[in-house]
């Protein structure tokens, strides 16, 4: 049956259709059909009004009242409190001589399904620095190469190219804390020597547009850990900080711009090549610094943060 427009979708809808039969004197044949619904349906809002006015109007919740097999609150209360003395699900149904399986269904059920969810949230690690080249923020992503497009982009199925052994981009990422701007570059590895040397042409660079770096930020890999890497700081006239041991998030503007970077170069075009991704960079990263939106920027590209800035990305 085609639906008309005052199908009595919400209560006004079917309040209409029920003031029709009980008040105007309509059959249920005719209110269903002017409604746009079933003469089943109209009788059962009908009923519905009759014996409970205008709240019977208002749909009701699909979930059964009672469930008789269900496991009583106190019993969920207790697998509850055992969990956070950090008790797995099998140990839990021993204790309480429940199946696993049920135990297993009631942590879920209750957000304590895995181990993680026992510890407390850590709270937001947000900062941001004054100005710019007050802090820098250093970090690479390992890219496997490619001499045609593969699985990421065409799918995975029979006669589909598989390119194991091709070897690896190192994509090597400098981000400002204050300003977002980025410098990268895909370098053959992540040796200490070259994380150094991309330190300084990224000091460079920030330096041609009006930036003087501080200090640097990176994690604990062995290039950031090694003593070169110390001379090299202290020859630049920069200071050198860690993040803390499993910590990622305290160089969180690090990893975000290169999520940010996957999938807006690496992943968001189909390349023939790793070559010809690797040459794509140079537009994205002008796009990403001079033009495009920055959510905690106010909207406005990170260049939109420097003074005198040289104008185009070299």
């Amino acid at each position: 049956m085609k639906l008309h427009a005052n199908a009595p979708c919400g209560p006004k809808g079917r309040r209409t259709m029920v003031r029709r039969v009980v008040d105007e004197g309509w059959s249920l044949a005719e209110a269903a059909e002017a409604a746009g619904v079933s003469e089943r349906t109209c009788w059962k809002w009908v009923g519905r009004y009759r014996s409970e006015g205008e709240l019977g109007l208002w749909d009701r919740s699909s979930e059964p009242a009672r469930v008789p097999h269900r496991t009583p609150e106190d019993r969920v209360e207790a697998i509850a409190a055992l969990r956070r003395l950090r008790m797995t699900g099998a140990e839990i149904a021993e204790l309480l001589s429940m199946p696993l399986s049920t135990v297993s269904a009631i942590l879920s059920r209750i957000g304590l399904g895995k181990r993680s969810r026992l510890e407390p949230p850590e709270p937001p690690n947000r900062y941001e620095r004054s100005a710019p080249g007050e802090l820098v923020h250093v970090d690479v992503k390992k890219l496997a190469r490619f001499h045609r497009p593969g699985h990421r982009m065409l799918g995975r199925g029979r006669g589909r190219y598989d390119e194991r052994g091709v070897g690896y981009d190192y994509v090597h990422v400098c981000v400002d804390d204050y300003s977002r701007l980025a410098y990268v570059e895909v370098l053959p590895n992540e040796r200490a020597t070259t994380a150094i040397a991309f330190l300084r042409r990224a000091v460079s660079w920030f330096e041609q547009r009006g930036v003087r770096v501080q200090a640097v930020m990176s994690d604990n890999g062995s290039a950031y850990r090694s003593k070169l890497h110390k001379v090299a700081c202290i020859a630049l006239g920069i200071r050198h900080l860690r993040t803390r041991p499993r910590r990622p998030r305290t160089n969180g503007k690090a990893e975000r711009f290169i999520q940010t970077m996957l999938g807006g170069w690496a992943y968001g075009a189909l390349y023939r090549d790793s070559g010809e991704r690797n040459r794509a960079l140079l537009g994205w990263l002008t796009h990403y610094n001079y033009t495009r939106r920055h959510g905690s920027l106010g909207h406005k590209p990170p260049s939109s943060r420097l003074n005198n800035l040289a104008g185009n990305y070299n």
